[in-house]
């Protein structure tokens, strides 16, 4: 009787088994199957379906390899999105920009073509063409610097430079409007006091708010740049006593083509936007205090 049974039990296991098999076969075929149809519907522009999760094993695994793969690939989607919003932005403010100097350069080539036409005149248009040509020239510079600033994609130099050879460079070249407007620039830094920075692009963004601070302030003001240092930054503190800015505009003069009600004429509003960037890129911070008629303080700091 023994023998009857054992072989029948044996073979009932042996059943048994290749059922649980075939029925464990088909629950991964099935749980693969919603995967790949899964896979078909982000391919076919569903958006991102409800994931079923599969908990552990070989097969849950997968899941979390594809679903962490999908997010990647969703983020660098729209980041590429993003990337050419951005670039039709920009080349549309430069095409913007550039649009009136173009248009008055275009008037004086075809009045230079005139044949009778005088020759102090001649010589007036050719520099007004000069001029426009080297303010195309900057505005371009300056806006592909401020683009690429703004995309991280400009890697700014970390050179050790005394904080006062960086201010007598940035201040160099506005020494003459300073004269013409007769407005005092007053420097307090010490020597000692030195910056981790990208020299060139640095002095670009401190000639910029010096430059914004004597465009507005009058005759016989002053414009004070004092450097200083402590344990948790280097500090430096540019003001004048000018004409001030209203609050409502406090909050947009660091954008990009903004300008003010006392802007000037020949202001694009792209100086202090890049000086922002330039200091934000350097673990630096710009912050700015400003009433109508008591002029206007800027406190630029550098951290580590």
């Amino acid at each position: 009787m023994t023998e009857i049974i054992f072989p029948a039990l044996l073979g009932g296991a042996l059943l048994l088994m290749i059922v649980m098999f075939v029925l464990y076969r088909r629950k991964r075929e099935k749980q693969l199957e919603e995967i790949v149809m899964y896979l078909m519907r982000i391919q076919d522009g569903a958006g991102l379906p409800e994931w079923k999760s599969y908990g552990e094993g070989q097969v849950g695994i997968l899941q979390s390899e594809i679903y962490k793969l999908v997010m990647l690939l969703g983020e660098k989607s729209n980041q590429a999105v993003k990337e050419k919003e951005y670039l039709s932005r920009m080349l549309s403010d430069i095409s913007h920009q550039i649009k009136t100097p173009l248009t008055s350069m275009t008037i004086m080539a075809d009045l230079l073509k005139t044949p009778d036409l005088e020759e102090e005149k001649r010589l007036e248009f050719a520099g007004r063409i000069d001029q426009q040509v080297s303010r195309m020239t900057w505005l371009v510079r300056n806006l592909l610097t401020l683009s690429q600033l703004e995309a991280d994609m400009l890697k700014l130099k970390k050179e050790d430079i005394r904080m006062s050879s960086l201010i007598a460079k940035a201040i160099a070249p506005l020494e003459l409007m300073a004269d013409v407007r007769n407005v005092e620039l007053h420097i307090d830094v010490d020597a000692n006091i030195h910056l981790t920075c990208d020299a060139h692009w640095t002095v670009e963004a401190v000639s910029n708010i010096i430059k914004n601070c004597l465009e507005h302030t009058p005759a016989g003001g002053q414009v004070r740049i004092i450097g200083g240092q402590n344990n948790f930054s280097t500090n430096l503190y540019i003001c004048d006593n000018g004409e001030g800015i209203e609050k409502e505009e406090i909050g947009h003069i660091f954008e990009r083509f903004y300008k003010g009600k006392n802007a000037s004429e020949n202001s694009v509003g792209i100086g202090l936007a890049l000086a922002r960037q330039i200091v934000m890129q350097q673990n630096g911070t710009i912050e700015v205090k400003s009433e109508p008629g008591q002029g206007t303080e800027f406190y630029l700091k550098w951290y580590g």
